[in-house]
């Protein structure tokens, strides 16, 4: 038996994990700390409510205090760093928010496990999950290796890139048990719906229009969410200390071209099922809901990354084929409608709207 504190846990990849690791580790004590802004949504971790070695706390990453204290009380053996700000969009418009969760936040929690674990301490594990976004954008060819140097492009992967580098910084100066792990797009059930395919699907579902930055030609690297959360277990399991491991699916898509397929795909499940058609307000052919818009300010052209060493050395391997993983991630947001309507608050409409009601 261990203790596991999860920060970000009530978030998209955060509950996954959470929901994963109970079911791979279901005696095993697990901690989650999240503020519950407009991403985090304890709807999430409906499943593991009633375990006894669950437990959730409400909190700020920046209050060193209470952080103290779940070290204190819990002697965790493990932390695996999900919180933070991770919408680029948002970034542009406030990156105050950005600078506080993803730099400071990270901050306060690595000198409380400084604190409590101390030097030599290497049966511990600070595993902080990143993003590929950190490494800035490819051209036509080439891939993300860990050793590709650090060149962000918008205030959401600054302030990603600082926090890895403080990572980093905390190992080599105090000798902290740590490890990165830089992913590539995530995608899967509980994703917030201002992200490109939950957009796209609720969108969709109600016969509204899909707004496409730019040309649409954009390419990022697919990572379905449970592979994903499969090589952080991975990384905690066998990650060498002070190592960075990059986590892709070998999967570039253009976001045009996953726009459509998940067209085809609610055109093909609705058109198939009486019951799911009772549950959406559109019928046609969605593609001709695709509406191109003015493109976002320092928008990446293409993410891909090689997974190479996250392979060789942990033995991981993505197991979910895209088209497999969008066709099981619509089936999920068609039979959780309540979900995603819940989570579309008032707040999240008016960003929604400010953000493209001019590109529309």
């Amino acid at each position: 038996m261990s203790s596991m504190l999860v920060t970000g846990g009530a978030g998209f990849i955060g509950a996954n994990f959470v929901l994963y690791m109970r079911e791979k580790r279901p005696l095993d004590a697990l901690v989650v700390l999240d503020k519950l802004t407009y991403a985090g949504n304890l709807e999430n971790l409906k499943r593991v409510e009633g375990d006894e070695n669950f437990l959730f706390v409400k909190g700020d990453l920046n209050d060193f205090n209470l952080i103290d204290g779940l070290f204190e009380k819990n002697g965790f053996d493990s932390v695996v760093n999900f919180a933070a700000e991770s919408h680029v969009d948002r970034s542009i418009l406030g990156p105050k928010t950005f600078i506080e969760t993803n730099i400071n936040g990270t901050f306060t929690l690595l000198e409380a496990a400084r604190k409590h674990w101390g030097p030599g301490n290497g049966n511990k594990r600070f595993l902080h999950v990143s993003t590929d976004e950190v490494y800035g954008s490819l051209g036509e060819e080439g891939l993300f290796t860990e050793s590709t140097p650090y060149s962000p492009n918008s205030p959401y992967a600054a302030s990603k890139a600082a926090s890895d580098h403080l990572v980093r910084a905390y190992y080599h100066t105090y000798g902290l048990p740590s490890i990165t792990t830089n992913c590539s797009n995530n995608y899967g059930p509980y994703q917030f719906p201002e992200k490109l395919i939950p957009l796209m699907i609720i969108n969709a579902l109600n016969g509204k229009p899909l707004p496409v930055y730019g040309d649409g030609r954009n390419v990022r690297d697919w990572l379905f969410v449970h592979d994903h959360c499969t090589a952080i277990e991975a990384a905690l399991q066998k990650g060498r200390l002070g190592e960075t491991y990059n986590v892709g699916a070998r999967n570039e898509w253009r976001n045009i071209d996953i726009v459509n397929l998940v067209c085809d795909t609610i055109d093909e499940l609705v058109g198939a099922s009486a019951e799911s058609s009772k549950k959406i307000p559109f019928s046609g052919k969605r593609r001709k809901l695709i509406n191109f818009v003015k493109d976002r300010p320092g928008h990446d052209r293409r993410y891909a990354i090689d997974p190479s060493k996250t392979e060789q050395e942990l033995g991981w391997r993505p197991q979910t084929a895209f088209r497999e993983g969008i066709r099981n991630t619509v089936k999920w947001y068609i039979e959780n409608k309540s979900w995603w309507e819940r989570v579309m608050s008032g707040q999240y409409l008016e960003y929604y709207e400010m953000q493209y009601k001019e590109r529309l």
